[in-house]
């Protein structure tokens, strides 16, 4: 998994992704392929992360940082006990005592813990150890969305295919009454053999209790929240 350093949905430092849109190459329909449009200046700076390998999570090894936005930092960790590498995300320590956002953190975890889809990141636990609070994810170690973007254009035939399997994820969690808020590139990932994953559920909230309060605003990457 590339880097998810910008709140704008970009890996790498260099610049932001932008916007995407359908281009055409040719005269026929077939010949639309997604592409992102040039990429801009990102105003975002790389977080610091603040665990470093080797650093004991209860029963968890940290062993790589995996990026940073605003509802958390991720890090590739080893279960010591089960034998596999999974994710965790773990709470700032800068809003560890923030009533607002553990109740976010917490949420997050049941919405996820609701939701079983071949589309959609799992969880495994929510836990706390060395004053931190973090949640145990599926580790998904393909490239993300973002990623595959800037590669270059995606054939329509496999953009409808990813399409296909995102609107199943998002269409398994309306039909729980979770919309996500934050669907973006970056929050798409393929596994090894290619499966679509929707990740990050931490602006989700139960359909027809407040999806569209103030902070949804607030909260969601400046690319993607409307005017």
């Amino acid at each position: 998994m590339a880097p998810l350093w910008h709140p704008c949905g970009t890996s790498g430092i260099s610049g932001c992704l932008g916007h995407l849109s359908p281009r055409a190459s040719g005269t026929s329909g077939s010949d639309l392929s997604l592409t992102p449009e040039t990429p801009g200046t990102c105003p975002y700076n790389p977080p610091t992360m603040p665990l470093s390998s080797g650093t004991r999570l209860g029963q968890y090894d940290v062993l790589a940082a995996l990026g940073a936005g605003g509802m958390g930092e991720v890090y590739r960790a080893r279960d010591t006990k089960l034998g596999r590498d999974v994710a965790l995300k773990v709470l700032p320590q800068s809003v560890i005592h923030d009533a607002e956002r553990l109740a976010r953190f917490r949420r997050e975890a049941q919405l996820l813990a609701a939701l079983n889809h071949p589309h959609i990141a799992g969880i495994y636990e929510i836990g706390e150890a060395g004053g931190s609070l973090f949640l145990v994810l599926e580790l998904i170690d393909g490239e993300t969305l973002a990623s595959r973007l800037q590669r270059g254009a995606i054939p329509i035939p496999e953009a409808l295919e990813i399409a296909r399997e995102i609107a199943t994820a998002l269409e398994a969690a309306h039909d729980k009454g979770i919309v996500h808020r934050d669907l973006k590139p970056s929050n798409i990932a393929f596994t090894a053999d290619g499966t679509v994953k929707v990740l990050d559920f931490g602006l989700a909230r139960p359909g027809g209790t407040g999806a569209t309060a103030p902070d949804a605003n607030v909260m969601n990457s400046p690319t993607i929240t409307s005017p």
